[in-house]
């Protein structure tokens, strides 16, 4: 993993590519573009600097256009290179060219590439796992934006945000993200469990499913189960639960049979006549003990039915990393500023999604380059120091720095930034500082200003 990162960078400062070309060549961008690179038009911005610039906006803490085309132009003039335009009416036109498939296939294959590199032991009993989560984010109150994303049925018009929901698979091993879906908030078939289900082909033989009770149907185990994949998940609060029935494996723990509900009306009478008419499931009584705290107790489901292969303890742990996607999915919507994009139309907003992920996915590489060559964990590499830490040294890659000094230094410097292992943190969700007292906006801005002029 360490080799073919140096490699990448050494090989990045050959062809004097933009910062970026160290992290996503531009051999992996052209491949990824297939026939469309083909048709591009653009001396300055071709496919390669259009997504490294993208990529740099996206990573950037101001996340403008200006700024993104100011540091190409920057790099640029460094190079001896003829200046490009300050304007960024070319930039964005060279962004609106880009094809949604092209930018989420690049997202499946920096994910799948650091998700394969890893060591074994970073693995859960040798399996891939899966970690899924769903969140949402907002966008520009624009006409389009509203036709493709409504906003909130209970918002009057104007005063609230076109808004996308999205489910995102993250690798347990080194974080980064697999594979993702989004759709509208509301509506039929836009729950977190269907946009799932739309992924499922992601799935391997072997992989296990590590969900919060959303992803605890009936159908949902099942379809899992006749992919070959596990499940590890919380058990839906509203099925009973009885440890004096079934098949006793251990103390609060055992094996039942759930018997096949009715034809959901969003599946077809094949799918349905394929599924079994019972599910051996296995339910497991976790409990949490946290100093100071009363225990609490969680029920686990799972489809690992072998006890002795997979204890109740090593599931308990295993559960309980589930929150490593809510961590992840914080570092997106947080750190990286994702929960409310800034494009005005849908394709655009599409497109930054995905290049979102691309960046975080890239981040997550250097952390799992930099955990594997300290003997840590990666997800015990903070993020966000991650971040700041690229944001630095990136650009003296322009300067007469050996290559192995610099990833040396970075990567030492990656590794010495940890985060704490605190499971049982509790956090109250409460400000200490006071916002700004400005009233709530509950009509259109036009009609304020019409009656201040």
């Amino acid at each position: 993993m360490e080799v073919s990162f140096r490699r990448a960078v050494a090989e990045a400062r050959r062809q004097k590519s933009l910062y970026f070309a160290s992290l996503l060549s531009e051999e992996r961008i052209d491949e990824a573009f297939g026939i469309a690179r083909a048709v591009w038009q653009g001396w300055v911005y071709t496919p390669a600097t259009t997504i490294w610039v993208f990529l740099s906006q996206c990573l950037s803490a101001d996340h403008s256009c200006i700024e993104a085309v100011a540091g190409l132009l920057a790099w640029r003039r460094a190079r001896g290179l003829r200046p490009c335009s300050a304007k960024t009416g070319a930039y964005c036109t060279a962004r609106e060219g880009l094809p949604e498939e092209v930018c989420r296939r690049l997202v499946r294959q920096t994910g799948h590439d650091v998700d394969e590199a890893a060591p074994p032991a970073w693995r859960w009993r040798g399996h891939r796992v899966l970690d899924v989560d769903g969140s949402t984010f907002t966008m520009p109150d624009t006409p389009a934006n509203q036709a493709e994303y409504p906003q909130v049925p209970g918002q009057r018009r104007g005063c609230g945000f076109p808004i996308a929901r999205i489910v995102v698979v993250f690798s347990l091993a080194v974080g980064t993200v697999l594979e993702a879906a989004l759709g509208k908030y509301q509506g039929k078939e836009t729950g977190e469990n269907s946009l799932f289900r739309t992924l499922h082909p992601l799935l391997e033989e072997g992989d296990v499913v590590l969900a919060d009770r959303c992803f605890s149907g009936w159908f949902d185990l099942a379809l899992l189960q006749q992919r070959g994949a596990h499940v590890v998940v919380r058990k839906h609060q509203l099925r009973p639960t009885d440890f004096r029935t079934g098949r006793r494996l251990g103390e609060d723990d055992h094996l039942v049979a759930w018997r096949k509900p009715g034809r959901p009306a969003w599946m077809s009478q094949e799918q349905y006549a394929a599924l079994p008419d019972w599910l051996t499931v296995r339910e497991v009584r976790v409990r949490v003990q946290q100093k100071g705290f009363r225990s609490r107790e969680v029920l686990v489901v799972t489809t690992l039915l072998d006890a002795d292969d997979y204890p109740a303890d090593a599931l308990a742990q295993l559960y309980r990393r589930r929150w490593q996607a809510e961590l992840n999915l914080r570092s997106l919507k947080v750190v990286l500023q994702m929960d409310h994009l800034r494009c005005k139309t849908p394709h655009r907003v599409r497109n930054e999604f995905w290049m979102h992920l691309i960046a975080y996915n890239l981040i997550r590489q250097v952390m799992a380059v930099a955990a594997a060559r300290a003997g840590v964990e990666p997800w015990t590499v903070s993020f966000k120091a991650t971040l700041q830490t690229l944001g630095k040294l990136l650009p003296l890659l322009e300067q007469n720095v050996p290559t192995n000094a610099w990833c040396d230094a970075l990567l030492d410097a990656v590794a010495a930034h940890v985060v704490g292992n605190r499971p049982d943190r509790f956090e109250p969700r409460v400000k200490k500082r006071r916002p700004k007292t400005y009233k709530l906006m509950r009509e259109p801005r036009d009609n304020y200003k019409r009656r201040a002029a």
